[in-house]
């Protein structure tokens, strides 16, 4: 193909015993493509979409570059050199672009990982990684990846995305935000939960927000990605894999650990996973740093306290009823969010803990989703407010009237 040929002919010019900036980069690609025009016929268009391409093929992640830049995409996913799917405005479409060899694919995702100090290899072949602008990378390789290298990346706004503009988008209703705006400042314990896609780590975002700038936060993520703007007093911590020796992992677990001796007001834990939970329920939400968040997968707030409970068993040796106490004394409110059939990602549900009884987790709903119907292929309905808040100390205790 005619970019193969170009990459190779600028890859032969280059001057690989020096640096070459990127001014004498470009003029070395333009002069090649003028000299394959001269011979073959290429429209100016062309020719700079073929001076674009191959300049991200020596400076950034080729093809993917151009990608990348388009704000409308929110999720790259690349199968091999078979072809590369996108996400716009939550549908999957296929792209007409793909990776001309595996090589070249292996070479674009060896950059990716580097730049996170992270390695993957056919030894140890997946892993998460990020980009400079905190998109979220996953690489799964060869031999796991059976027409792989599998490369998926899930882009974040430039921006983080506010709790008005969430409004704008019918996410939420005003009187929501409000009411969670007041349970934040009064240090309620909070869980953002739902599947895959749903938003969660957009909404903790945006709820963290509402935290005041003068306390001391700590966030811990397996991937740093939240994007918390104004607290000056602010710690970042980022989980981190064994090196090729299977050596110097730093857990979640163990960054919560450590961040409860930094003295925090309180903790933001971007996703639990596992044995983690314990550390989080246990240590920081029962001990003295109310206010703490986080997020996990599940399919409504139910099945999120039975995998809270799951996942504390994990990486605890206690009987179910003592952790299910622990989970219902520690946690406060559950917002579960979630995707509808036309894509939309809405607050679905927000439920208060109740605490522990009858041998269960005992909770009740505050705001609930109510579809009203379908206009122009669009959901149309509301978070209305179908109960009152029952616990209120810590209203009391922030100064909020009841």
């Amino acid at each position: 193909m005619r970019e193969e040929r170009l990459y190779a002919l600028v890859m032969d010019r280059l001057d690989l015993r020096k640096d070459v900036d990127d001014e004498e980069l470009s003029e070395l690609i333009h002069e090649t493509i003028q000299k394959e025009a001269e011979e073959d016929y290429l429209p100016l268009k062309e020719q700079i979409r073929l001076s674009r391409q191959l300049f991200h093929s020596f400076r950034k992640l080729d093809l993917l570059q151009e990608l990348l830049e388009d704000e409308t995409i929110t999720e790259i996913m690349v199968n091999g050199t078979e072809g590369i799917f996108l996400e716009r405005e939550g549908r999957i479409i296929r792209s007409d672009r793909r990776f001309l060899s595996v090589e070249k694919l292996e070479d674009v995702i060896q950059q990716i990982v580097a730049g996170t100090n992270r390695y993957v290899n056919e030894l140890s072949p997946i892993a998460d990684a990020r980009l400079e602008d905190g998109s979220r990378v996953n690489v799964v390789l060869r031999p796991v990846a059976v027409n792989g290298p599998i490369l998926t990346i899930r882009k974040f706004p430039k921006e983080s995305v506010t709790m008005t503009q969430l409004m704008s988008w019918g996410s939420i209703s005003e009187e929501a935000v409000v009411f969670l705006k007041i349970l934040v400042a009064a240090k309620y314990n909070i869980f953002v939960s739902g599947g895959t896609g749903a938003g969660k780590t957009t909404f903790l975002n945006a709820l963290s927000d509402f935290i005041p700038k003068d306390e001391r936060l700590i966030t811990i993520e397996d991937n740093a990605e939240l994007q918390i703007k104004g607290v000056s007093n602010l710690v970042r911590l980022e989980a981190r894999g064994a090196n090729l020796e299977g050596e110097g992992a730093v857990t979640i677990r163990d960054l919560i650990k450590s961040a409860l001796r930094m003295r925090p007001d309180r903790i933001v834990v971007g996703e639990v996973r596992g044995e983690e939970t314990v550390d989080m329920i246990s240590s920081a939400m029962l001990n003295g740093h109310s206010g703490s968040m986080s997020t996990g997968h599940a399919n409504n707030p139910a099945d999120m306290l039975h995998r809270l409970e799951t996942m504390m068993m994990m990486g605890i040796d206690l009987p179910l009823t003592a952790i299910q106490r622990q989970i219902g004394s520690a946690l406060d409110i559950i917002i579960h969010l979630g995707r509808l059939r036309d894509k939309s990602r809405k607050v679905l549900e927000i439920a208060e803990i109740l605490g522990y009884e009858e041998g269960q987790i005992k909770m009740h709903t505050l705001f609930k989703f109510q579809e009203e119907g379908t206009k122009h292929e669009k959901v149309h309905g509301t978070l209305v407010k179908v109960e009152e808040l029952f616990f209120r100390d810590k209203l009391l205790a922030a100064g909020y009237s009841v």
